[in-house]
Formats: C-alpha cells, sequence, structure tokens
C-alpha cells in the first residue's frame, strides 16, 4: 500500500489498557490520515488504566464477532497489564490475531500486548521485544527477545513501553506502506 491515506487499522482492546498505548496510536494514525476503529470483546465503551488509576473511556466501534480481517491493513495490541491478560483468556480475541498473523498484515503489539502474540503462538522462531516483565514469557513461547525499543520481523512488530511510542507509530506507517508479508501462520 503506497498511500497511507487509505489506510484501515483496527486496535483491540478491552477495559484496562495502558491509556498512552491506545490513544497516541489512535491519534497519531488519524492524523496521518488512516482509518481507525476500535474493537472489543463487549459492545460500548471500554475503559483505559492511566498509570495509576482508571482514565478515561473509549467508543468501541465493533465487537470481535464482527471484525472482518479482510477490511483492515493492520492490527494493533495496546499493553497495559490488564488489558492483554483479559484478553489472551478469550478465543475470539486470539483467534482474530491468529487471522491477522496468517493474512500477512502488519500486526503491532507494545508493552504487554506481546502476550497476545503468546497466545497466538506468533512468536515462535522470531526476535522480540515487550515490556522487561514479560521477556521470559516471550523466550518461553519461542521468541528471541531483545531489549530494543521497536523489533520488526517479517511485519510483525513489537516495542517495549510508552516511551517507545513515536518510533512504534512510525513504525507501523512504514510496515503498513510495506502492505502483506509471506510469513508463516499462527
Amino acid at each position: 500500500m503506497a498511500d497511507f491515506k487509505s489506510a484501515s487499522i483496527l486496535i483491540l482492546a478491552t477495559d484496562g489498557y495502558e491509556r498512552s498505548e491506545l490513544r497516541v496510536p489512535l491519534e497519531e494514525l488519524r492524523k496521518q490520515g488512516a482509518e481507525v476503529r476500535i474493537a472489543s470483546i463487549k459492545p460500548g465503551q471500554i475503559k483505559s488504566w492511566d498509570e495509576t488509576d482508571w482514565g478515561d473511556s473509549v467508543h468501541v466501534d465493533l465487537v470481535i464477532s464482527e471484525v472482518n480481517v479482510e477490511e483492515f491493513d493492520a492490527i494493533v495490541l495496546p499493553g497495559g497489564q490488564i488489558n492483554p491478560d483479559v484478553l489472551r483468556t478469550d478465543e475470539g480475541a486470539v483467534e482474530l490475531v491468529r487471522s491477522f498473523v496468517k493474512s500477512g498484515k502488519p500486526v503491532a503489539a507494545i508493552c504487554h500486548g506481546p502476550w497476545l502474540l503468546v497466545e497466538a503462538d506468533a512468536l515462535r522462531g522470531r526476535k522480540a521485544t515487550s515490556y522487561s516483565s514479560i521477556k521470559t514469557d516471550l523466550r518461553n513461547a519461542g521468541a528471541q527477545w531483545v531489549d530494543e525499543a521497536v523489533v520488526v520481523d517479517n511485519g510483525i512488530i513489537t516495542s517495549r513501553s510508552p516511551k517507545d511510542l513515536q518510533p512504534f507509530v512510525a513504525k507501523i506507517v512504514e510496515e503498513v506502506k510495506e502492505g502483506r508479508h509471506a510469513r508463516r501462520a499462527a
């Protein structure tokens, strides 16, 4: 995809997402012209976690069962501890991540978001990063964990924490412009 302005990006989240890890990609990708929609395990609003307490909410555009992977160019998985921990126990959420991996479209996960990639068995044999407290989880899932701001392995983008949001978003834009990646399915 040469023109990012025609991109359609999906953010998968639920209550307890790290506020900045959803808001910054949502706002920055929209500023660059992409259509960005939010999917969750429930309709209505989902509430953020903002450092030490509950934060604001965002509107859910789609429940997971309504998502058609072919309508999107990439998926973004924000972190926080609560959000990905809840999502990785939802088979619909895990299957959605597997479908994006299988499609070859960019998959971007930050902080604890790679837990969903672990559950989808999408990191085996791949280089990846995450929040440092879950590096053993990624290694146990077969990833080669590295301590870098952003890591890309064949269109799968991982990042460490909110301090890395700017290079994370820049890499999402770059990978979406590159288009699909030939890779093994999750």
